[in-house]
């Protein structure tokens, strides 16, 4: 049996594993394991995959996961999501639809601390969903706009996905942070446009606009405030060269947890809680990174990811036919599989196929988590909907589905803008590195 048969059987070996709801990490290390003992032996298959936890371990750059896993959960637990929505919401009084409007720019607020899609869309949605409902605004708009946002925190630097797509692609973390700016930017900008043009084009979706909220001072924007120190203190530290991405994790967590205790919204039940709640995070997500490596040696060995970049090459589909592909390929597979296992599974494999098509690895992250975001408001699996779904009973699965269906055009939308324009997403990594 030829390496490239090998790394054939392993993929769809994996897959079925997978179907068959075996958890991802073990599917991944038991077809990783297998597959190499079928192609170097039993001795070699021991002793190569045995050195790897130790090599992974031994890396400095995976120490930035649970910091800024630990600094999203301080910003959780001291309550940051209700005072941002409050001072979006003031930031776009007196205009109609201002509630939306103020729930997209919150999520984006949000997950520039955060760095979860599933937490993000969680805690936004407790706190803008019962007061768009209360003012009168359609369960559809309003399920759709907190669902969409909530897909800013894993685009927004600092991204818990993009560290993981760095260390599984060997890619560097201040770049790829860099690279998501533009993006998540504009995918800010197009949410609220779909929020106004559907407010400008279906009648009765939201009420008719409202006596303005009484400005009162500057104290009131004061979440504002802390997310630019908590973003500034950390990311902005990697731009600027003052911290290494570990140090500037370190950083954003001290200060997420000074603010809270300063506030006095961080006691020590909370303190332990959030610690736990990292702890466990973080202990799952470097569990799947350790299958990852052994199931990317595995393929890597095999040469098919090679074969397949030299077969898709020979069709002479041109890059955007072959983004077109890989897109459509991504929607199948976001229907059976979780946004983290996509890039888990299929960067290894990809790699090749995208730098023979003239993209970079940067520009593929950004890409791989916009594909991720599409998953996540897709239905009928996207799990953003589902979360959005427990906090609204009264309302029917059909009508949170046809909801996000304008944030999904939007979503499109940006993705084949990045990729007729890759330069949205290298301008700012090539200014700045």
């Amino acid at each position: 049996m030829t390496p490239e048969l090998v790394g054939g059987v392993g993929v769809l070996a994996l897959l079925i594993l997978i179907l068959a709801r075996v958890p991802v990490a073990i599917a991944m290390g038991l077809v990783a394991f297998c597959g190499y003992i079928a192609i170097d032996g039993w001795t070699r298959a021991t002793l190569v995959l045995g050195a790897l936890p130790q090599e992974l371990t031994n890396g400095y750059s995976l120490s930035v996961v649970p910091l800024f896993v630990l600094m999203g959960e301080f910003a959780n637990a001291s309550g940051l999501s209700r005072d941002l929505y409050r001072s979006a919401n003031l930031l776009f009084r007196g205009y109609r639809g201002s509630l939306s409007l103020a729930t997209v720019g919150a999520c984006a607020g949000f997950g520039a601390v955060c760095g979860s899609s599933l937490a993000t869309a969680a805690t936004m949605g407790r706190v803008a969903i019962p007061q768009m409902r209360e003012a009168g605004y359609a369960p559809g708009l309003a399920s759709g706009t907190v669902a969409a946002g909530g897909t800013l925190g894993i685009l927004i630097p600092p991204s818990v996905i993009l560290l993981i797509y760095a260390a599984i692609a060997r890619e560097s973390v201040p770049q790829l942070f860099a690279a998501a700016i533009i993006p998540g930017v504009l995918l800010t900008v197009f949410y609220a446009l779909v929020v106004m043009v559907l407010i400008a084009t279906v009648k009765g979706i939201v009420p008719k606009e409202g006596a303005a909220e009484r400005w009162q001072g500057w104290r009131e924007l004061s979440a504002l405030w802390e997310v630019a120190i908590l973003f500034g203190g950390s990311v902005g530290g990697i731009y600027l060269g003052w911290f290494s991405p570990t140090e500037a994790a370190a950083v954003g967590a001290f200060l997420a947890l000074l603010l809270g205790v300063l506030r006095r919204r961080l006691d020590r039940a909370k303190i332990l809680a959030s610690i736990r709640n990292a702890t466990q995070t973080t202990a799952m997500l470097f569990f799947i990174i350790l299958a990852t490596f052994m199931f990317s040696f595995f393929v890597v060995q095999t040469r098919l990811p090679l074969a397949f970049a030299g077969w898709v090459t020979d069709l002479n589909l041109g890059p955007f036919g072959v983004i077109l592909i890989l897109t459509l390929f991504y929607i199948v597979m976001g229907c059976f599989l979780d946004g983290i296992g996509i890039i888990l599974i299929t960067t290894p494999l990809f790699a090749p196929l995208v730098l023979a098509s003239g993209f970079d690895m940067i520009w593929f992250g950004i890409y791989l988590v916009l594909i991720v975001e599409l998953g996540l408001i897709t239905p009928p699996v996207g799990m953003n909907l589902y979360v959005i779904a427990e906090q609204m009973p009264d309302v029917s699965m059909r009508v949170v589905f046809t909801g996000v269906l304008p944030f999904i055009a939007a979503q499109l939308a940006l993705i084949g803008l990045i990729a007729v324009f890759p330069e949205l997403v290298s301008w700012l990594p090539g200014l700045l590195y």
